[in-house]
């Protein structure tokens, strides 16, 4: 408990720190200049902590050969990239073109970061003694150790939410509970896995230690992604690079509708946090793709269009998790409504999610889980052909702050995420429908309902709990209590009538 409490002091004395960095300059830049110097110090050290372990060994000759350590997935740093030089110059005003020059060199000398890394700090725009002071602040984190606390990995994590917290966050951040949520569910044990708005690649982060929790290997994952906004993609390529998962996001970003990086390609799972109602989304130039199985999406809003992209790039036992506005459960425009009635009778929607409010940084829109599974009759799995299995889970969650709310991991992601295993048969619990809660509806009554997939539709309302009050007391108190009301509210209304009368308006 004291490591964790010293771990988030650093978090919050760095970020409070370093947000005296920002001055006029705009958030994303801002962001990516902090982000970039943590990025740098944790290759720093990587390779420092190697280094020390080749000096150490019965090869120390080796410890300047590259190959020494990008064997060990470990980025290669040159002597005039590394962090004592960086610091030595922190309080000088050459301290931007230094640490310009350190990130050239590093891109040069490991191609996976070829075209990554910021290279701005030399701008006139940055303060250089507001930088070095940030600098001075990086230099107090170190990953040397045991490695255990990946204490870099937490503040890198802590400062993209906190990026995320900003008006402009929500493009590449998706909330932790709901990444976790997602995982939890879908389970990404080994296979290949595939983000197609991969944001700053919280989906992997999080996919990676769901596999280390459960005594996996990460090497057994594959990861794939695609992001369209050029800065963001960066922030994902460094973010994966910190945690050591490999992936390939493509050569550089992409419009996973009009430039799909990975076209032709099939996942094992998918996870997603597609941007919502997106209008401007190039439908126009798309309409004979031939991702629309179900139908042609309507051009002004991209919902439909993700939903069958997903679909689209699944094994044929493939699964997906995925957040949408929740206007796509009902939408009844013409496109809309006959894409969603053609995926349901076609089974695939394997389960829905309604979450509560508040649960995003940006936007206050209401939005639900989506569970896609291609093969409802695995023979690992509960045979569920024909059902879909409704949660609405919008009373469950804690409010984190003033204005945003979180799932808690051991109470509401364990509650959400065993009901749903228990439904496909994949724990040992056995599964019930719980009113107010969860309902395994067939596709017979999902038509019924006009093909409408609000989990609130099909769960009803919540039994309430006998309090054990006979009904002749519990009515006998609740007509005295009204008596003593309706008395209190008549004895109001002589007094305001008093009042208006006292005033020249007599009632």
């Amino acid at each position: 408990m004291v490591e964790k409490t010293k771990e988030l002091n650093i978090e919050r004395d760095l970020w409070q720190a370093a947000d005296k960095l920002r001055g006029s300059m705009d958030e994303s830049e801002y962001r990516n200049v902090v982000l970039g110097l943590i990025f740098l110090k944790y290759v720093s050290d990587s390779f420092e902590e190697k280094r020390d372990e080749i000096l150490n060994s019965d090869y120390p000759e080796e410890v300047e050969e590259p190959d020494a350590y990008l064997a060990e997935n470990i980025f290669w740093v040159p002597k005039d990239a590394r962090w004592s030089v960086i610091q030595k110059a922190a309080k000088t005003p050459q301290v931007g073109e230094i640490i310009d020059n350190a990130m050239d060199a590093i891109e040069k000398n490991n191609n996976s970061l070829r075209g990554v890394l910021n290279k701005n700090y030399a701008s006139p725009d940055i303060d250089k003694t507001r930088l070095g002071g940030v600098v001075d602040l990086v230099s107090n984190i170190s990953l040397k150790g045991d490695g255990k606390l990946d204490l870099l990995g937490r503040v890198y994590e802590y400062f993209l939410n906190k990026f995320g917290s900003g008006k402009t966050g929500g493009e590449f951040y998706t909330p932790q509970s709901i990444v976790k949520t997602l995982v939890e569910m879908i389970e990404p044990y080994k296979g290949r896995i595939y983000d197609p708005c991969c944001g700053s690649g919280g989906m992997f982060v999080q996919s990676g230690k769901f596999v280390q929790e459960h005594q996996g290997r990460i090497g057994d994952l594959s990861i794939y992604g695609e992001e369209s906004n050029p800065t963001t993609w960066k922030l994902a390529k460094m973010n994966l690079a910190i945690r050591r998962i490999d992936n390939n996001l493509g050569q550089h970003q992409g419009d996973t509708f009009t430039n799909d990086l990975h076209k032709g390609e099939r996942f094992d799972f998918i996870l997603a946090n597609p941007p919502f109602n997106i209008k401007d989304w190039s439908g126009e130039k798309l309409r004979e793709d031939a991702r629309w199985k179900y139908g042609v999406p309507p051009v002004g809003n991209a919902n439909y269009a993700w939903i069958q992209h997903i679909i689209s790039k699944l094994t044929p036992d493939g699964k997906a998790g995925f957040v949408l506005a929740n206007g796509a459960l009902s939408t009844s425009t013409k496109e809309e409504y006959a894409i969603r009635k053609a995926i349901i009778e076609d089974d695939k929607i394997d389960a829905i999610v309604a979450i509560p409010d508040k649960m995003f940084y940006t936007t206050g829109i209401p939005a639900s889980l989506w569970f896609i599974d291609m093969d409802k009759s695995s023979d690992n799995e509960r045979k569920r052909n024909g059902e879909t299995l409704f949660i609405d889970a919008r009373e469950l969650g804690e409010m984190l702050d003033r204005t945003h709310r979180g799932f808690s991991d051991e109470e509401d992601i364990k509650k959400i995420a065993d009901t749903y295993h228990a439904y496909r048969g994949t724990n040992d619990k056995e599964y019930k429908d719980i009113a107010g809660f969860c309902k395994i509806a067939k596709i017979e009554d999902i038509a019924k309902n006009d093909y409408v997939l609000t989990p609130g539709r099909y769960v009803g309302l919540a039994e309430k709990e006998d309090d054990g009050e006979p009904y002749e007391v519990k009515m006998e108190r609740l007509t005295s209590e009204l008596k003593e009301q309706f008395e209190e509210s008549n004895k109001l209304q002589v007094e305001i009538k008093e009042v208006l009368k006292e005033l020249g308006y007599e009632i």
